[in-house]
């Protein structure tokens, strides 16, 4: 009874309505509407895997509830459940491995979301990203600046999308993570269409562009929104920057492959791009793994970065 109540309590508290994810609520403009309704999807999705998780205490359970979602959509669900539990940590303070939980259970598959939506947990309550970041996987911990910069961007457009500079909180590296999710929602505000994502693209320095293109190929990817022509257009449009919309394409890839949730647009984002399957795009990110020296000077995760975007211009030889 009291676990009902709490639960109840929790979820009166910090729910959150799924009306956020509207394009109307958050003042983005679409030409089209299919591309509307599938942005908007996204959205809805991922408030439905948080507000799951806020609800719910046993991950068990959890998982049930997430994996009756689409496997299309599923893996927004995931990031944000993960929200939640991160979210839910901070807190309460005397049970902090909710999260921890889920990546050694059902979240494991879903590990790049995961840690994706453990950053919006942290932008929400304005923690420090720092401290945050020293409790997670050497690797995939950027994935949580990259979920700040999604966040920023889509409950702050206003700020973060007039080319303004990253947040003064952020130093080195990690405003470049930062950038890569704040191009994977240029890829939402600009509704799905190639000359828009150039244009907002355009209002940030010429040093920012490299990240933002690596998040908008994620967000075509992973995300999709259009087909075959419009995706060589943004190939196009992204000019000496290719290489990076190439790794985001890659990384989308492989977040789909690992959690076992291929789906149309993403094969044909990696066909158009890397004219491989997106099998084949995926296992390349694989290999880049292989040996890749710890934390230096240059990040492993940018290491990583960076043997990808060699091989996609080796490809191209």
């Amino acid at each position: 009874m009291l676990t009902t109540a709490l639960a109840t309590l929790r979820s009166l508290l910090f729910s959150i309505s799924p009306d956020e994810a509207s394009f109307s609520r958050r003042g983005f403009d679409c030409p089209s509407a299919a591309a509307r309704a599938r942005l908007q999807r996204v959205g809805e999705t991922f408030i439905a895997g948080y507000n799951a998780a806020i609800a719910v205490n046993d991950i068990h359970a959890l998982e049930e509830r997430l994996e009756r979602i689409h496997c299309e959509w599923r893996g927004f669900a995931y990031e944000g459940a993960a929200m939640a539990l991160a979210l839910r940590d901070v807190l309460t303070p005397w049970h902090r491995d909710r999260f921890e939980a889920f990546l050694r259970g059902p979240g494991d598959r879903h590990a790049y979301m995961a840690h994706i939506g453990a950053g919006w947990a942290l932008a929400r309550l304005k923690r420090s990203f720092e401290n945050a970041m020293a409790r997670h996987d050497p690797l995939l911990r950027w994935l949580l600046l990259d979920g700040f910069g999604f966040h920023e961007g889509y409950f702050h457009t206003d700020r973060t999308m007039d080319g303004s500079t990253a947040p003064a909180t952020l130093q080195g590296y990690a405003r470049r993570a930062f950038d890569q999710g704040l191009g994977r929602c240029i890829w939402f505000v600009a509704g799905a269409e190639v000359v828009r994502t150039r244009t907002l693209v355009d209002r940030f320095k010429s040093d920012r562009h490299r990240d933002l293109w690596a998040g908008i190929g994620l967000a075509v990817a992973y995300a999709g929104g259009v087909g075959e022509g419009a995706i060589r257009n943004l190939t196009t449009a992204a000019g000496e920057f290719q290489p990076e919309f190439a790794l985001g394409v890659a990384f989308a890839a492989k977040a789909r492959d690992r959690a076992g949730n291929p789906v149309d647009h993403t094969e044909q984002a990696c066909q158009t791009v890397w004219q491989r399957s997106a099998e084949a795009a995926a296992g390349i990110t694989d290999e880049m793994l292989v040996d890749l020296p710890p934390d230096n000077e240059v990040p492993s995760f940018e290491v990583w970065r960076q043997r990808i975007q060699d091989r996609w211009k080796k490809n191209q030889e």
